[in-house]
């Protein structure tokens, strides 16, 4: 099945260009989007939840679907993976084709060159931070009043009788908070500050 996608940014901007130009091509369905590249796209959503083996998405040209060439690049990797081809009508990109994959290779290459790049800087700056005495990150452990949380939820889940998200209403933490509450508590369960029991009767 041929399946469209046409996006313009603004409510101003017209998609009747785009929609003839998909329709001429024999776009079976297609998804109209008037959003910022940048925002929640739920038009996009919805053609990645439509999609099928065998598929082929059509756009007009290469911005309307990608924020940027490493979003671009994801979801059409996102495409082979499925099954689904892509044909961009104004790049002469069209993964049907021997050519169409050998162009859209070229962009996947400089793309991965860039996250290298990336990845050599931020290990360069850590290297540098490193030497000069100083270490990226949160700093290591838990306030106070964190502690007295991490504590409290170990206790409430090893007594087994509140269910998990009651415990992360009554903490008022995110469930992420709190299971990293737990792998704390077990760690520092020597360190534990213990009760003192009452000898009053």
């Amino acid at each position: 099945m041929k399946v469209g996608y046409a996006r313009v940014s603004t409510q101003d901007q017209k998609l009747e260009l785009q929609v003839s130009e998909l329709e001429k091509y024999g776009c079976e369905k297609i998804f109209k989007e008037k959003r910022s590249a940048v925002k929640e796209r739920p038009e996009l959503d919805k053609l990645l939840a439509h999609l099928r083996s065998g598929d082929v998405v059509f756009v007009w040209k290469l911005d309307r679907l990608g924020r940027s060439l490493r979003h671009l690049i994801s979801l059409v990797a996102g495409f082979k993976e499925a099954g689904v081809d892509f044909v961009s009508l104004n790049d002469n990109i069209d993964t049907t084709t021997a050519q169409g994959r050998l162009i859209f290779n070229i962009f996947a290459s400089f793309a991965e060159f860039e996250r290298e790049l990336i990845s050599e800087r931020t290990k360069a700056g850590l290297k540098a931070a490193r030497e000069k005495g100083r270490v990226g990150g949160r700093k290591p452990g838990l306030s106070d009043d964190a502690q007295t949380k991490a504590w409290a939820a170990h206790q409430l889940y090893e007594q087994g009788q509140m269910p998990v998200a009651d415990i992360l209403t009554q903490l008022q933490v995110s469930r992420a908070t709190f299971y990293r509450y737990l792998e704390w508590a077990k760690e520092n369960l020597s360190n534990k500050p213990k009760r003192r029991v009452s000898n009053k009767k």
